[in-house]
């Protein structure tokens, strides 16, 4: 299962045993208790889920550098300065990657 999947599960159970802790507390509305549930949860994941967040952020940053050296590669190809098939120099992708920025 994905970091991003598991995170997202690990929120919404989060939030679901908030309000249902809030569900017994008379004399709220269920607006109010939705409200408190949602600032609770929020708070206790900022805390509670730090390593799936973590990983999650990992997995985004690897998909973001695949996508980097991708874009560089096929930029280098384009201007000629290897063949489709071939693998652009770190040095190379790094200096077109500063031109373009």
């Amino acid at each position: 299962m994905s970091p991003a999947v598991k995170y997202t599960l690990a929120r919404l159970m989060l939030f679901l045993a908030v309000f249902a802790a809030l569900w017994f507390v008379p004399n709220l509305s269920m607006l109010l208790k939705l409200m408190i549930a949602i600032l609770v949860s929020a708070a206790a994941s900022y805390f509670l889920l730090r390593n799936l967040r973590d990983d999650v952020a990992a997995q985004v940053e690897g998909a973001v550098d695949r996508r980097r050296a991708e874009k560089d590669r096929l930029r280098a190809a384009l201007a000629g300065e290897t063949e489709p098939g071939e693998d652009v120099p770190a040095a190379e992708a790094e200096e077109v990657h500063k031109t373009q920025a």
